[in-house]
Protein backbone atom coordinates (compact mmCIF):
# COMPACT_ATOMS: atom_id res chain seq x y z
CA UNK A 1 0.00 0.00 0.00
CA UNK A 2 1.56 3.33 -0.96
CA UNK A 3 0.02 6.91 -0.95
CA UNK A 4 -0.25 8.98 -4.31
CA UNK A 5 -1.93 12.48 -5.13
CA UNK A 6 -3.24 14.18 -8.16
CA UNK A 7 -5.69 12.27 -10.83
CA UNK A 8 -3.79 9.96 -12.49
CA UNK A 9 -4.40 7.37 -10.26
CA UNK A 10 -7.73 8.70 -9.23
CA UNK A 11 -8.76 8.10 -12.63
CA UNK A 12 -6.75 4.44 -12.98
CA UNK A 13 -8.61 1.01 -12.33
CA UNK A 14 -6.33 -1.81 -10.81
CA UNK A 15 -6.46 -4.79 -12.38
CA UNK A 16 -7.80 -7.76 -10.57
CA UNK A 17 -5.42 -8.84 -7.14
CA UNK A 18 -3.95 -12.10 -7.67
CA UNK A 19 -5.88 -14.83 -6.05
CA UNK A 20 -8.57 -12.71 -4.77
CA UNK A 21 -11.44 -15.53 -6.26
CA UNK A 22 -9.87 -17.78 -3.29
CA UNK A 23 -10.42 -15.00 -0.71
CA UNK A 24 -13.30 -14.07 1.54
CA UNK A 25 -14.06 -10.93 3.96
CA UNK A 26 -15.02 -10.92 7.62
CA UNK A 27 -15.65 -6.97 8.44
CA UNK A 28 -17.17 -6.57 12.32
CA UNK A 29 -19.11 -3.45 12.66
CA UNK A 30 -21.15 -1.98 9.60
CA UNK A 31 -20.61 1.68 10.45
CA UNK A 32 -19.02 3.40 7.56
CA UNK A 33 -15.55 2.13 7.47
CA UNK A 34 -17.14 -1.44 7.71
CA UNK A 35 -19.53 -0.56 4.27
CA UNK A 36 -16.74 1.41 3.05
CA UNK A 37 -14.02 -1.79 3.67
CA UNK A 38 -16.58 -4.18 1.53
CA UNK A 39 -17.31 -1.19 -0.96
CA UNK A 40 -13.02 -1.08 -1.44
CA UNK A 41 -13.43 -5.13 -1.79
CA UNK A 42 -16.00 -4.67 -4.32
CA UNK A 43 -15.01 -2.21 -6.73
CA UNK A 44 -11.20 -2.08 -6.62
CA UNK A 45 -10.03 -5.58 -4.74
CA UNK A 46 -12.66 -6.96 -7.25
CA UNK A 47 -14.23 -10.11 -4.64
CA UNK A 48 -17.03 -11.36 -4.98
CA UNK A 49 -19.59 -9.54 -3.26
CA UNK A 50 -21.09 -12.95 -2.06
CA UNK A 51 -18.25 -13.74 -0.38
CA UNK A 52 -17.95 -10.77 2.01
CA UNK A 53 -19.40 -11.05 5.34
CA UNK A 54 -20.42 -7.86 7.36
CA UNK A 55 -20.86 -9.02 11.27
CA UNK A 56 -23.27 -6.26 13.29
CA UNK A 57 -24.38 -6.87 16.97
CA UNK A 58 -27.32 -4.03 16.31
CA UNK A 59 -30.40 -4.44 14.20
CA UNK A 60 -29.65 -1.49 11.62
CA UNK A 61 -26.30 -0.21 9.79
CA UNK A 62 -24.86 2.55 9.78
CA UNK A 63 -23.02 2.92 13.07
CA UNK A 64 -22.79 6.73 13.85
CA UNK A 65 -24.37 7.27 10.56
CA UNK A 66 -27.58 7.47 12.20
CA UNK A 67 -31.19 9.13 11.59
CA UNK A 68 -34.22 7.53 13.08
CA UNK A 69 -37.80 7.76 13.34
CA UNK A 70 -37.96 5.55 16.51
CA UNK A 71 -41.87 4.52 16.87
CA UNK A 72 -41.75 5.01 20.97
CA UNK A 73 -40.60 8.61 20.72
CA UNK A 74 -39.77 9.66 17.53
CA UNK A 75 -37.16 11.44 15.72
CA UNK A 76 -33.49 11.05 16.76
CA UNK A 77 -30.26 11.80 15.95
CA UNK A 78 -27.21 11.32 17.88
CA UNK A 79 -24.74 13.70 16.48
CA UNK A 80 -23.66 15.75 12.72
CA UNK A 81 -20.97 15.20 10.43
CA UNK A 82 -19.46 17.86 8.81
CA UNK A 83 -17.63 17.15 5.85
CA UNK A 84 -15.13 19.76 2.81
CA UNK A 85 -13.99 19.38 -0.30
CA UNK A 86 -10.84 17.84 0.56
CA UNK A 87 -11.95 14.39 1.78
CA UNK A 88 -10.15 12.73 -0.69
CA UNK A 89 -11.01 8.79 0.00
CA UNK A 90 -14.45 9.55 0.74
CA UNK A 91 -15.25 11.28 -2.20
CA UNK A 92 -13.26 8.48 -4.06
CA UNK A 93 -15.65 5.92 -2.78
CA UNK A 94 -18.66 8.26 -3.08
CA UNK A 95 -18.12 8.39 -7.35
CA UNK A 96 -18.81 4.94 -7.45
CA UNK A 97 -22.57 4.87 -5.60
CA UNK A 98 -25.02 5.08 -7.30
CA UNK A 99 -27.63 7.91 -6.43
CA UNK A 100 -31.23 6.78 -4.55
CA UNK A 101 -32.31 10.24 -5.74
CA UNK A 102 -31.02 11.05 -8.81
CA UNK A 103 -31.55 8.41 -11.91
CA UNK A 104 -28.11 8.14 -13.43
CA UNK A 105 -26.21 9.81 -11.14
CA UNK A 106 -23.48 8.87 -8.01
CA UNK A 107 -24.17 10.09 -4.69
CA UNK A 108 -21.13 12.16 -5.18
CA UNK A 109 -22.96 13.98 -8.02
CA UNK A 110 -25.80 14.40 -6.02
CA UNK A 111 -24.07 15.90 -3.06
CA UNK A 112 -22.40 18.23 -5.76
CA UNK A 113 -24.88 19.19 -7.16
CA UNK A 114 -27.10 20.07 -4.18
CA UNK A 115 -23.73 22.12 -2.45
CA UNK A 116 -24.17 24.25 -5.73
CA UNK A 117 -27.46 24.77 -6.14
CA UNK A 118 -27.58 25.65 -1.68
CA UNK A 119 -24.07 26.25 -0.63
CA UNK A 120 -23.64 26.35 3.27
CA UNK A 121 -22.68 29.22 5.26
CA UNK A 122 -23.71 30.77 8.68
CA UNK A 123 -25.64 33.89 9.44
CA UNK A 124 -25.02 33.91 13.10
CA UNK A 125 -22.16 31.96 14.98
CA UNK A 126 -22.29 32.77 18.51
CA UNK A 127 -25.18 34.21 20.72
CA UNK A 128 -25.32 35.17 24.46
CA UNK A 129 -27.72 36.93 26.55
CA UNK A 130 -30.90 34.82 25.89
CA UNK A 131 -30.83 35.25 22.02
CA UNK A 132 -28.57 38.38 20.85
CA UNK A 133 -25.87 37.96 18.46
CA UNK A 134 -22.13 38.09 20.21
CA UNK A 135 -21.15 41.63 18.65
CA UNK A 136 -17.42 40.09 17.34
CA UNK A 137 -18.95 37.26 15.87
CA UNK A 138 -17.54 36.43 12.86
CA UNK A 139 -13.75 37.42 14.44
CA UNK A 140 -11.24 35.33 15.82
CA UNK A 141 -10.51 37.74 18.67
CA UNK A 142 -6.76 35.54 19.32
CA UNK A 143 -5.04 38.87 19.50
CA UNK A 144 -1.32 38.00 20.58
CA UNK A 145 -2.17 34.27 21.32
CA UNK A 146 -2.40 33.61 17.86
CA UNK A 147 1.44 33.39 18.01
CA UNK A 148 0.53 30.09 20.19
CA UNK A 149 -1.37 28.44 17.31
CA UNK A 150 1.47 29.14 15.12
CA UNK A 151 4.38 27.69 17.86
CA UNK A 152 1.70 24.35 18.11
CA UNK A 153 1.96 24.18 14.43
CA UNK A 154 5.95 24.19 14.07
CA UNK A 155 6.44 22.10 17.23
CA UNK A 156 6.99 18.12 16.85
CA UNK A 157 4.30 15.60 17.10
CA UNK A 158 6.43 13.63 19.15
CA UNK A 159 7.07 16.47 21.72
CA UNK A 160 3.34 16.89 22.79
CA UNK A 161 2.52 13.36 22.92
CA UNK A 162 0.17 12.80 26.23
CA UNK A 163 -0.31 16.65 26.43
CA UNK A 164 -3.64 17.88 26.73
CA UNK A 165 -5.29 21.49 25.42
CA UNK A 166 -4.58 23.03 28.94
CA UNK A 167 -1.27 22.18 29.52
CA UNK A 168 -0.20 24.14 26.31
CA UNK A 169 -2.52 27.57 25.38
CA UNK A 170 -2.54 30.48 28.06
CA UNK A 171 -6.05 31.40 30.03
CA UNK A 172 -6.42 34.30 27.49
CA UNK A 173 -6.62 31.70 24.25
CA UNK A 174 -9.59 29.98 26.01
CA UNK A 175 -11.55 33.49 26.19
CA UNK A 176 -11.00 33.73 22.07
CA UNK A 177 -13.89 33.18 19.78
CA UNK A 178 -11.77 31.05 18.16
CA UNK A 179 -11.77 29.25 21.08
CA UNK A 180 -15.58 29.02 20.93
CA UNK A 181 -15.96 28.03 17.17
CA UNK A 182 -12.90 25.31 17.44
CA UNK A 183 -14.34 23.56 20.88
CA UNK A 184 -18.24 23.59 19.94
CA UNK A 185 -17.63 23.06 15.90
CA UNK A 186 -15.16 19.95 16.64
CA UNK A 187 -16.25 18.92 20.27
CA UNK A 188 -12.78 19.74 21.73
CA UNK A 189 -12.93 20.13 25.26
CA UNK A 190 -9.46 21.32 27.41
CA UNK A 191 -8.64 18.08 28.39
CA UNK A 192 -8.05 16.88 24.95
CA UNK A 193 -4.84 15.99 22.77
CA UNK A 194 -3.25 18.60 21.86
CA UNK A 195 -1.63 16.81 19.52
CA UNK A 196 -5.25 15.69 17.91
CA UNK A 197 -5.49 19.73 17.73
CA UNK A 198 -2.33 20.20 16.05
CA UNK A 199 -3.52 17.85 13.22
CA UNK A 200 -6.58 19.55 13.27
CA UNK A 201 -5.16 22.83 12.40
CA UNK A 202 -2.79 21.55 10.01
CA UNK A 203 -5.41 19.67 8.30
CA UNK A 204 -7.80 22.01 7.85
CA UNK A 205 -5.48 25.39 7.82
CA UNK A 206 -7.02 25.89 4.20
CA UNK A 207 -10.47 26.59 5.10
CA UNK A 208 -9.32 29.14 8.17
CA UNK A 209 -11.45 31.63 6.11
CA UNK A 210 -14.43 29.59 6.29
CA UNK A 211 -14.81 28.23 9.69
CA UNK A 212 -16.50 31.84 11.51
CA UNK A 213 -19.50 31.21 9.07
CA UNK A 214 -19.64 27.82 8.27
CA UNK A 215 -18.78 28.41 4.18
CA UNK A 216 -16.21 25.73 4.26
CA UNK A 217 -18.21 23.19 5.47
CA UNK A 218 -20.89 20.85 2.99
CA UNK A 219 -24.09 19.18 4.32
CA UNK A 220 -26.29 16.32 3.38
CA UNK A 221 -29.66 16.85 1.99
CA UNK A 222 -31.29 14.54 4.72
CA UNK A 223 -30.26 12.98 7.63
CA UNK A 224 -26.34 10.77 7.80
CA UNK A 225 -28.67 7.92 7.64
CA UNK A 226 -30.66 7.98 4.70
CA UNK A 227 -28.15 10.26 2.70
CA UNK A 228 -24.93 8.59 3.15
CA UNK A 229 -25.61 4.84 4.65
CA UNK A 230 -28.65 3.81 2.31
CA UNK A 231 -27.13 4.34 -0.76
CA UNK A 232 -24.22 2.45 0.18
CA UNK A 233 -25.99 -0.38 1.75
CA UNK A 234 -28.24 -0.62 -1.80
CA UNK A 235 -24.60 -0.98 -3.75
CA UNK A 236 -23.68 -3.53 -1.37
CA UNK A 237 -27.11 -5.36 -1.98
CA UNK A 238 -26.70 -5.23 -5.33
CA UNK A 239 -23.40 -7.13 -5.44
CA UNK A 240 -25.02 -9.93 -2.86
CA UNK A 241 -23.06 -9.04 0.07
CA UNK A 242 -23.55 -11.05 3.41
CA UNK A 243 -25.02 -8.80 5.97
CA UNK A 244 -25.42 -10.59 9.66
CA UNK A 245 -27.77 -8.43 12.79
CA UNK A 246 -27.89 -9.57 15.88
CA UNK A 247 -24.07 -11.05 15.84
CA UNK A 248 -21.55 -10.27 18.32
CA UNK A 249 -17.52 -10.76 17.64
CA UNK A 250 -16.64 -11.45 20.80
CA UNK A 251 -12.98 -12.76 20.24
CA UNK A 252 -10.56 -13.10 17.00
CA UNK A 253 -7.71 -15.87 18.09
CA UNK A 254 -4.46 -14.74 16.28
CA UNK A 255 -1.77 -16.80 16.26
CA UNK A 256 1.82 -15.29 16.04
CA UNK A 257 4.19 -17.20 14.35
CA UNK A 258 7.43 -16.79 12.44
CA UNK A 259 7.00 -12.73 13.44
CA UNK A 260 3.65 -13.09 11.53
CA UNK A 261 0.20 -12.70 12.76
CA UNK A 262 -2.72 -14.64 11.16
CA UNK A 263 -6.31 -14.71 12.54
CA UNK A 264 -7.20 -18.13 13.04
CA UNK A 265 -10.51 -18.28 15.02
CA UNK A 266 -13.53 -15.95 15.42
CA UNK A 267 -15.28 -16.21 18.46
CA UNK A 268 -19.09 -14.61 17.62
CA UNK A 269 -22.74 -14.57 19.81
CA UNK A 270 -25.36 -14.84 16.93
CA UNK A 271 -28.69 -14.39 18.17
CA UNK A 272 -27.79 -15.29 21.61
CA UNK A 273 -26.21 -18.09 20.60
CA UNK A 274 -22.18 -18.97 21.37
CA UNK A 275 -20.87 -19.61 17.40
CA UNK A 276 -17.08 -20.02 16.26
CA UNK A 277 -15.83 -19.62 12.45
CA UNK A 278 -12.71 -21.30 11.70
CA UNK A 279 -10.16 -18.67 9.46
CA UNK A 280 -7.17 -18.88 7.32
CA UNK A 281 -4.57 -16.67 5.51
CA UNK A 282 -7.70 -16.09 2.43
CA UNK A 283 -9.67 -15.16 5.21
CA UNK A 284 -9.45 -11.70 5.42
CA UNK A 285 -10.73 -10.42 9.00
CA UNK A 286 -11.48 -6.30 9.53
CA UNK A 287 -12.20 -5.28 12.38
CA UNK A 288 -14.02 -1.66 13.88
CA UNK A 289 -12.13 -1.42 17.41
CA UNK A 290 -13.93 0.76 19.49
CA UNK A 291 -16.66 2.45 18.86
CA UNK A 292 -17.83 6.86 20.15
CA UNK A 293 -21.62 5.90 19.86
CA UNK A 294 -21.63 2.51 21.84
CA UNK A 295 -23.99 1.29 24.72
CA UNK A 296 -26.29 4.60 24.20
CA UNK A 297 -29.10 5.14 26.04
CA UNK A 298 -32.08 6.52 25.18
CA UNK A 299 -34.86 8.75 27.36
CA UNK A 300 -37.61 10.65 25.91
CA UNK A 301 -39.76 13.93 26.60
CA UNK A 302 -40.35 12.76 29.66
CA UNK A 303 -37.37 11.02 30.39
CA UNK A 304 -33.63 11.51 31.11
CA UNK A 305 -31.21 9.01 28.92
CA UNK A 306 -30.09 6.76 31.46
CA UNK A 307 -26.31 6.57 32.48
CA UNK A 308 -24.38 4.23 31.94
CA UNK A 309 -20.66 3.02 32.22
CA UNK A 310 -21.32 0.15 29.73
CA UNK A 311 -18.29 -0.82 27.31
CA UNK A 312 -20.55 -3.24 24.90
CA UNK A 313 -19.02 -5.77 22.32
CA UNK A 314 -16.93 -3.44 19.71
CA UNK A 315 -14.68 -2.21 23.48
CA UNK A 316 -14.61 -5.68 23.98
CA UNK A 317 -13.39 -7.37 21.54
CA UNK A 318 -10.59 -4.74 21.49
CA UNK A 319 -9.91 -5.26 25.28
CA UNK A 320 -9.70 -9.12 23.91
CA UNK A 321 -7.85 -8.77 21.12
CA UNK A 322 -5.24 -6.33 22.97
CA UNK A 323 -4.81 -8.87 25.59
CA UNK A 324 -2.94 -10.86 22.62
CA UNK A 325 -0.68 -8.53 21.73
CA UNK A 326 0.93 -4.61 22.36
CA UNK A 327 0.46 -4.09 18.96
CA UNK A 328 -3.00 -4.35 19.23
CA UNK A 329 -3.45 -0.65 20.97
CA UNK A 330 -4.05 0.18 24.71
CA UNK A 331 -8.12 0.77 24.39
CA UNK A 332 -8.43 1.56 28.09
CA UNK A 333 -6.68 5.27 27.26
CA UNK A 334 -9.80 6.50 25.34
CA UNK A 335 -12.43 5.06 27.66
CA UNK A 336 -11.28 4.47 31.32
CA UNK A 337 -10.78 8.04 32.38
CA UNK A 338 -13.54 10.32 30.67
CA UNK A 339 -14.18 13.10 32.97
CA UNK A 340 -16.96 13.84 34.05
CA UNK A 341 -17.52 17.22 32.93
CA UNK A 342 -17.06 15.28 29.67
CA UNK A 343 -19.52 15.80 26.78
CA UNK A 344 -21.92 13.06 26.86
CA UNK A 345 -25.66 13.99 26.19
CA UNK A 346 -26.99 14.93 22.45
CA UNK A 347 -31.02 15.58 21.92
CA UNK A 348 -33.34 16.33 19.03
CA UNK A 349 -36.11 18.24 19.46
CA UNK A 350 -39.28 17.80 16.59
CA UNK A 351 -40.93 21.54 17.03
CA UNK A 352 -44.68 21.70 15.79
CA UNK A 353 -45.49 25.01 17.07
CA UNK A 354 -44.65 27.53 14.65
CA UNK A 355 -44.66 29.78 17.62
CA UNK A 356 -40.66 29.27 17.88
CA UNK A 357 -39.89 29.78 14.53
CA UNK A 358 -39.28 33.23 14.55
CA UNK A 359 -37.00 33.27 17.44
CA UNK A 360 -34.84 31.02 15.32
CA UNK A 361 -35.20 32.68 12.25
CA UNK A 362 -33.89 36.49 13.36
CA UNK A 363 -30.69 34.31 13.80
CA UNK A 364 -30.30 32.80 10.42
CA UNK A 365 -32.26 35.04 8.65
CA UNK A 366 -33.83 32.61 6.71
CA UNK A 367 -37.01 30.48 6.32
CA UNK A 368 -36.79 27.70 8.20
CA UNK A 369 -39.19 25.27 5.15
CA UNK A 370 -38.17 26.53 2.06
CA UNK A 371 -35.96 23.43 1.56
CA UNK A 372 -32.82 25.06 1.98
CA UNK A 373 -29.43 25.90 4.63
CA UNK A 374 -30.79 26.85 7.76
CA UNK A 375 -28.32 27.21 10.61
CA UNK A 376 -25.36 25.99 8.20
CA UNK A 377 -23.77 24.44 11.20
CA UNK A 378 -24.34 24.55 15.00
CA UNK A 379 -24.93 28.17 16.71
CA UNK A 380 -22.99 28.45 20.44
CA UNK A 381 -24.38 30.16 23.58
CA UNK A 382 -21.47 31.46 24.75
CA UNK A 383 -23.06 32.32 28.07
CA UNK A 384 -24.20 28.53 28.84
CA UNK A 385 -23.33 26.75 31.79
CA UNK A 386 -23.87 23.88 29.93
CA UNK A 387 -22.06 25.34 26.73
CA UNK A 388 -25.25 24.72 24.64
CA UNK A 389 -24.98 24.54 21.21
CA UNK A 390 -27.51 23.60 18.66
CA UNK A 391 -28.29 22.71 14.69
CA UNK A 392 -30.92 23.03 12.29
CA UNK A 393 -29.84 21.68 8.78
CA UNK A 394 -32.07 21.37 5.60
CA UNK A 395 -35.81 20.65 6.29
CA UNK A 396 -37.10 18.40 6.38
CA UNK A 397 -34.30 16.21 7.58
CA UNK A 398 -36.05 13.05 7.52
CA UNK A 399 -38.45 12.30 4.85
CA UNK A 400 -41.89 11.55 7.06
CA UNK A 401 -41.71 14.45 8.54
CA UNK A 402 -45.02 16.91 8.09
CA UNK A 403 -44.64 20.56 6.26
CA UNK A 404 -44.42 22.87 9.20
CA UNK A 405 -42.17 20.30 11.62
CA UNK A 406 -38.47 21.47 12.13
CA UNK A 407 -36.03 19.00 13.99
CA UNK A 408 -32.91 20.80 15.82
CA UNK A 409 -30.08 19.14 16.84
CA UNK A 410 -29.42 20.25 20.57
CA UNK A 411 -25.98 19.49 22.90
CA UNK A 412 -24.14 20.83 25.85
CA UNK A 413 -20.25 20.27 25.80
CA UNK A 414 -19.88 20.53 29.61
CA UNK A 415 -22.30 17.60 31.54
CA UNK A 416 -21.09 18.61 35.46
CA UNK A 417 -22.72 22.07 35.56
CA UNK A 418 -26.48 22.88 36.12
CA UNK A 419 -28.08 25.19 33.69
CA UNK A 420 -29.26 28.50 33.67
CA UNK A 421 -32.95 27.70 33.82
CA UNK A 422 -33.10 24.64 34.96
CA UNK A 423 -31.21 23.72 37.89
CA UNK A 424 -29.80 20.70 37.05
CA UNK A 425 -26.91 18.74 34.86
CA UNK A 426 -27.65 18.14 31.54
CA UNK A 427 -27.48 14.33 31.80
CA UNK A 428 -30.01 14.63 34.74
CA UNK A 429 -32.65 16.50 32.32
CA UNK A 430 -35.60 14.79 30.59
CA UNK A 431 -36.15 16.09 26.80
CA UNK A 432 -38.83 18.05 28.21
CA UNK A 433 -36.18 20.21 30.81
CA UNK A 434 -33.81 20.51 27.79
CA UNK A 435 -36.22 21.86 25.52
CA UNK A 436 -37.10 24.56 27.85
CA UNK A 437 -33.30 25.56 28.75
CA UNK A 438 -32.63 26.23 24.72
CA UNK A 439 -36.19 28.17 24.50
CA UNK A 440 -34.17 30.27 27.38
CA UNK A 441 -31.51 31.16 25.09
CA UNK A 442 -33.44 31.30 22.41
CA UNK A 443 -34.89 34.56 24.38
CA UNK A 444 -38.59 33.11 24.52
CA UNK A 445 -40.60 35.19 27.43
CA UNK A 446 -39.73 32.85 30.88
CA UNK A 447 -43.61 32.79 31.22
CA UNK A 448 -44.24 30.96 27.99
CA UNK A 449 -41.52 28.73 27.92
CA UNK A 450 -43.14 25.76 30.35
CA UNK A 451 -46.42 25.64 27.88
CA UNK A 452 -44.00 25.73 24.34
CA UNK A 453 -42.20 23.25 26.36
CA UNK A 454 -45.23 20.47 26.49
CA UNK A 455 -45.08 17.65 23.90
CA UNK A 456 -48.10 18.83 22.64
CA UNK A 457 -45.66 22.19 21.14
CA UNK A 458 -42.32 20.15 20.92
CA UNK A 459 -40.90 16.39 21.53
CA UNK A 460 -37.05 16.60 22.72
CA UNK A 461 -35.54 13.28 22.86
CA UNK A 462 -31.98 12.73 24.64
CA UNK A 463 -29.58 10.35 24.01
CA UNK A 464 -26.67 9.23 26.36
CA UNK A 465 -23.17 8.43 24.86
CA UNK A 466 -20.96 7.76 27.43
CA UNK A 467 -17.52 7.15 24.57
CA UNK A 468 -18.76 9.95 22.64
CA UNK A 469 -15.76 11.86 22.80
CA UNK A 470 -13.12 9.28 23.28
CA UNK A 471 -11.14 9.94 20.06
CA UNK A 472 -9.34 12.72 21.20
CA UNK A 473 -7.94 11.65 25.11
CA UNK A 474 -4.25 12.23 25.31
CA UNK A 475 -2.54 9.24 23.50
CA UNK A 476 0.84 8.14 23.20
CA UNK A 477 2.36 5.81 19.92
CA UNK A 478 0.88 2.59 19.97
CA UNK A 479 -2.21 3.39 22.03
CA UNK A 480 -3.98 2.82 18.65
CA UNK A 481 -2.82 -0.15 16.37
CA UNK A 482 -1.41 0.29 12.97
CA UNK A 483 -4.37 -0.40 10.13
CA UNK A 484 -2.64 -3.30 9.46
CA UNK A 485 -0.27 -4.47 12.27
CA UNK A 486 3.44 -5.08 11.53
CA UNK A 487 3.52 -9.27 10.08
CA UNK A 488 0.22 -9.14 9.53
CA UNK A 489 -1.51 -11.73 6.98
CA UNK A 490 -5.27 -11.17 7.28
CA UNK A 491 -5.85 -9.05 10.45
CA UNK A 492 -6.68 -5.20 9.97
CA UNK A 493 -7.68 -2.50 12.41
CA UNK A 494 -10.32 -0.08 10.60
CA UNK A 495 -12.64 3.34 11.75
CA UNK A 496 -11.39 6.06 14.09
CA UNK A 497 -9.28 4.09 16.53
CA UNK A 498 -7.33 2.65 13.59
CA UNK A 499 -3.61 4.48 13.57
CA UNK A 500 -3.27 5.79 9.81
CA UNK A 501 0.09 6.71 8.64
CA UNK A 502 -1.07 9.75 7.39
CA UNK A 503 -1.84 13.18 8.34
CA UNK A 504 -5.35 12.76 8.83
CA UNK A 505 -7.62 13.47 11.73
CA UNK A 506 -10.35 11.15 13.86
CA UNK A 507 -14.16 12.03 14.67
CA UNK A 508 -14.66 12.86 10.25
CA UNK A 509 -15.98 10.43 8.26
CA UNK A 510 -12.96 10.96 6.10
CA UNK A 511 -10.85 9.02 8.46
CA UNK A 512 -13.58 6.31 8.30
CA UNK A 513 -13.02 5.52 4.78
CA UNK A 514 -9.66 6.18 4.71
CA UNK A 515 -8.84 3.51 7.10
CA UNK A 516 -10.96 1.09 5.00
CA UNK A 517 -9.17 1.78 1.93
CA UNK A 518 -5.57 1.56 3.28
CA UNK A 519 -6.71 -1.70 5.08
CA UNK A 520 -7.99 -3.32 1.96
CA UNK A 521 -5.53 -2.40 -0.19
CA UNK A 522 -2.83 -3.65 2.02
CA UNK A 523 -4.12 -6.87 2.12
CA UNK A 524 -5.31 -7.69 -1.07
CA UNK A 525 -2.37 -6.14 -2.76
CA UNK A 526 -4.30 -3.61 -4.82
CA UNK A 527 -2.21 -1.71 -7.29
CA UNK A 528 -3.80 1.67 -6.82
CA UNK A 529 -2.30 4.52 -4.50
CA UNK A 530 -4.17 5.66 -1.56
CA UNK A 531 -5.11 9.62 -1.74
CA UNK A 532 -2.97 11.46 0.31
CA UNK A 533 -4.30 14.13 2.83
CA UNK A 534 -4.78 17.41 0.63
CA UNK A 535 -1.18 19.34 0.86
CA UNK A 536 -2.68 22.76 2.08
CA UNK A 537 -0.31 22.40 5.59
CA UNK A 538 2.95 22.67 2.76
CA UNK A 539 1.53 25.10 0.54
CA UNK A 540 2.74 28.81 1.17
CA UNK A 541 -0.24 30.92 0.07
CA UNK A 542 -2.22 28.69 2.25
CA UNK A 543 0.00 29.36 5.14
CA UNK A 544 -0.25 33.31 4.63
CA UNK A 545 -4.01 33.55 4.58
CA UNK A 546 -4.32 31.87 8.10
CA UNK A 547 -2.08 34.42 9.22
CA UNK A 548 -4.35 37.23 7.85
CA UNK A 549 -7.80 35.52 9.37
CA UNK A 550 -6.00 34.38 12.67
CA UNK A 551 -5.42 37.48 13.18
CA UNK A 552 -8.66 39.14 12.00
CA UNK A 553 -7.64 40.90 9.18
CA UNK A 554 -5.02 42.51 9.63
CA UNK A 555 -2.42 43.83 7.29
CA UNK A 556 1.59 43.13 8.30
CA UNK A 557 2.32 46.33 9.68
CA UNK A 558 0.02 45.68 12.42
CA UNK A 559 1.26 42.62 13.46
CA UNK A 560 3.88 41.47 16.32
CA UNK A 561 5.13 38.67 13.76
CA UNK A 562 8.39 37.88 12.13
CA UNK A 563 7.30 38.37 8.86
CA UNK A 564 6.94 41.84 9.47
CA UNK A 565 10.49 42.27 11.22
CA UNK A 566 11.86 40.65 7.77
CA UNK A 567 10.40 43.03 5.65
CA UNK A 568 11.34 46.01 7.71
CA UNK A 569 14.99 44.43 7.62
CA UNK A 570 15.40 44.02 3.72
CA UNK A 571 12.87 46.73 3.04
CA UNK A 572 9.70 47.08 0.86
CA UNK A 573 11.81 47.82 -2.17
CA UNK A 574 13.52 44.80 -2.26
CA UNK A 575 10.21 42.60 -2.24
CA UNK A 576 8.81 44.93 -4.94
CA UNK A 577 7.52 43.17 -8.76
CA UNK A 578 8.80 39.90 -7.30
CA UNK A 579 6.87 36.79 -6.08
CA UNK A 580 7.29 37.51 -2.25
CA UNK A 581 4.82 40.58 -3.10
CA UNK A 582 2.63 39.21 -5.00
CA UNK A 583 2.25 35.83 -2.56
CA UNK A 584 1.80 38.70 0.28
CA UNK A 585 -1.29 40.98 -1.80
CA UNK A 586 -3.57 37.61 -2.60
CA UNK A 587 -3.06 37.43 0.90
CA UNK A 588 -4.42 40.97 1.93
CA UNK A 589 -1.40 41.31 4.41
CA UNK A 590 0.35 43.83 2.02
Amino acid sequence: MYYSNGNYEAFARPRKPKNVDQKSAYIVGTGLAGLAAAVFLIRDGQMKGENIHLLEELPLAGGSLDGINRPDIGFITRGGREMENHFECMWDMYRSIPSLEIEGASYLDEYYWLDKDDPNSSNCRLIHQRGDRVESDGEYTLGDTSKEIVQLILTSENRIEGQTIEDYFSNEFFESNFWYYWSTMFAFEKWHSLAEMRRYAMRFIHHIDGLPDFSALKFNKYNQYDSMVKPILSYLSDHGVDIQYGTQVRNIEVDFADEQKVAKKMILTVDGQADEIALTENDLVFVTNGSITESSTYGDHHTPAPVTHRLGGSWNLWENLAQQSPEFGHPKVFYAELPERSWFISATATIENTYVDPYIERLTRRDLHDGKVNTGGIITITDSNWLMSFAIHRQPHFKEQTPNETTVWIYGLYSDTIGNFIPKKITECTGEEITQEWLYHLGVPESMIPKLAKQESINTNPVYMPYITSYFMPRHKGDRPDVVPAGSKNLAFIGNFAESLTRDVVFTTEYSVRTAMEAVYSLLGVERGVPEVFNSIYDLRELLQAIYYLNDKKKIEELDLPIHGLLEKVGRKKIQGTLIEELLEEANLL
